[in-house]
């Protein structure tokens, strides 16, 4: 099953190059798979960090991540391949609530034809790329503006769900993936306490992804509009988004979305002594006025005795929509080359 695969204007930050070597023994597949598109590229085992042959399916269309690599590698032969992707990996298997597909390493990799698969946590991926991060793609949202690389750096965002990871400096650096997403839900206020009265009415638990990731926002709106005696009028969060300008709704929603979201991340930059914050993920680059009003920041700030300490942790919004590949690439050259 082939499905629709996107093959146009490579987006900024990803050079490409459909230039066809002789034999795919070079050559490794490197993939940033989400729950809604999986992006892929090739890069040359022992030649540059360069992205070659850029494509972007969507992964419902396809029975599984193994069609999706067989498919790239038809017209393009490969070795092996390194795939960022949401979870957590448990022997062969991996541990997702967003793939449209359970993913095996073993299945995989025999269903593509590949000498090897490695499959890498999406957001252990999105912190292998925050040292080639330029600075032209860093926008601030606080007061600190500090744009060295410290460490550890908390990488954070949210997309299909909520990932998280702590990049640590050394020889070789090292990440720490985490399921911040699965974490319980914290209220932080009176109306956050009346909506997850409202979620929990419905669900035995309640985890940050249900409320900060995408399918969150419009769990949220759906609250927004019980608790306000309003009817939903929007189907999806591109729609939200697009009505914000006027529907008070909308703008309410995101409003909210944003706080809360600030008020996790000063936690997780608490828990994790980061000493700089990267906000990445999909729904954050639809939503950069709102992420930037002050609400995110005032909540991020918003803890007691630490508020002090998180006055010198700049965070900054990412704005680069390739983090994941350029991160299998820097994994596969700290991991696997030379192998």
């Amino acid at each position: 099953m082939t499905g629709t695969v996107m093959t146009g204007k490579v987006p900024a930050g990803v050079p490409t190059d459909s230039s066809q070597h002789d034999s795919g023994s070079t050559r490794i597949i490197v993939a940033d798979v989400g729950g809604t598109y999986a992006r892929l590229g090739w890069i040359d085992a022992g030649g540059s960090n360069e992205i070659h042959d850029y494509r972007r399916y969507a992964c419902a269309e396809h029975p599984d991540l193994a069609s999706i690599l067989r498919d790239y590698t038809a017209g393009t032969p490969c070795h092996g391949a390194v795939v960022a992707i949401a979870g957590v990996l448990e022997g062969d298997r991996l541990i997702n609530s967003n793939l449209p597909w359970a993913v095996s390493v073993e299945q995989t990799r025999a269903g593509a034809g590949l000498a090897w698969v490695q499959l890498i946590n999406d957001f252990e991926a999105v912190a292998n790329a925050v040292p080639t991060l330029a600075p032209d793609t860093l926008s601030p949202l606080t007061a600190s503006a500090s744009s060295g690389v410290s460490s550890p750096a908390l990488v954070i965002g949210p997309g299909t769900g909520l990932g998280a990871a702590v990049w640590i400096e050394g020889q070789p650096p090292r990440v720490l993936p985490t399921e911040v997403g699965q974490a319980s839900l914290a209220a932080g206020n009176a109306l956050e306490l009346d909506i997850v009265r409202r979620l929990l009415k419905d669900r035995p638990y309640l985890h940050n992804e249900h409320v900060l990731s995408g399918p969150g926002l419009m769990n949220l709106y759906r609250c927004l509009c019980e608790l306000r005696d309003a009817t939903p009028v929007h189907a999806d969060a591109g729609a939200l988004v697009a009505a914000a300008a006027s529907d008070a709704l909308a703008r309410e929603t995101l409003e909210t979305f944003c706080g809360w979201l600030g008020s996790v991340v000063g936690d997780l930059a608490i828990i994790f002594g980061a000493r700089v914050v990267y906000l990445a993920g999909g729904v954050t680059g639809h939503i950069p006025q709102f992420l930037h009003d002050g609400r995110f920041l005032q909540r991020y700030l918003n803890k007691g005795v630490m508020t002090e300490q998180l006055e010198r942790v700049p965070v900054w919004r990412v704005e680069h929509g390739q983090l994941g590949l350029l991160g299998a690439v820097a994994w596969y050259r700290q991991n696997r080359a030379g192998i």
